[in-house]
């Protein structure tokens, strides 16, 4: 089964949500068959890569706040956060493009490292005190080689602001195709859609229902001539059969 996640790092809620989920999903019988990716949503896709502000400023101006109305809602998320075993700064947080972090989340995808980095991109944004965002290359392949990828590989990653690109454009089209137009957001199977950081518990409903869901496979009869042979020839772990026809055909050679 697969768990597709549409998040952004900048993304409070998706840091809070992802560590539900993973509560439930250490308790679910069928774990380890159960594939999790990451997909990519930018909270604010038009904000130039140089646009660096921190975090207080930016929810009052963005949501009408004051800013006692914003500091006591990232209070809250803290208060949040910890209750999920995670650290999270209140105060003097800082807020960007996350753009490039996605393109390397897709990068990290192809050497299996995307669940790491995501992991660590969450932890340095939302935790740590050095930014993530704007001239924030070294931070980044930083967080990339502790992730386990290769750093020179990362940094030309960074470069190349094309390398990726369509992979995050990709995700973030097929999030509004199916109706996401939040995060996290998380699709199970493309059977069931999860909005946004819910309780453990009701993670762990959705995975049981997903898992029902499955259809079993239904073998189909074929339709032969009476008294034909109904015992087609495969393969299988042991080899393929071969056919009685190929077999009389090596005994006249």
């Amino acid at each position: 089964m697969r768990v597709e996640i549409w998040s952004d790092i900048a993304c409070p809620w998706c840091y809070v949500g992802k560590a539900r989920f993973e509560k439930a999903l250490a308790g679910f019988p069928h774990r380890e068959q159960v594939e999790v990716v990451h997909r990519s949503f930018e909270l604010d896709p038009g904000r130039s890569k140089d646009e660096v502000s921190l975090v207080l400023p930016m929810l009052s101006k963005k949501y009408g706040m004051t800013e006692e109305q914003a500091r006591a809602a990232e209070l809250d998320l803290g208060r949040n956060a910890a209750a999920e075993g995670l650290a999270y700064r209140t105060e003097g947080r800082d807020h960007g493009n996350t753009f490039d972090m996605h393109r390397l989340l897709h990068f990290a995808k192809e050497h299996g490292r995307q669940d790491t980095l995501i992991g660590l991109f969450y932890r340095a944004n939302f935790a740590e005190e050095e930014s993530v965002y704007g001239a924030a290359e070294d931070r980044l392949v930083a967080l990339a080689a502790e992730a386990g990828l290769d750093a020179d590989a990362a940094r030309a990653v960074l470069a190349d602001p094309e390398r990726y690109a369509d992979a995050v454009r990709a995700d973030e089209r097929e999030a509004a195709e199916l109706g996401a137009n939040g995060v996290p957001f998380f699709v199970l199977d493309r059977r069931f859609g999860v909005s946004g950081a819910q309780p453990a518990e009701v993670f762990a409903q959705a995975l049981d229902q997903a898992w029902g869901a499955r259809s079993p496979l239904t073998p189909l009869t074929p339709i032969v001539p009476a008294g034909a042979d109904t015992d087609a020839e495969a393969c299988g772990p042991d080899g393929c059969e071969i056919p009685q026809g190929a077999n009389r055909a090596a005994d006249r050679a």
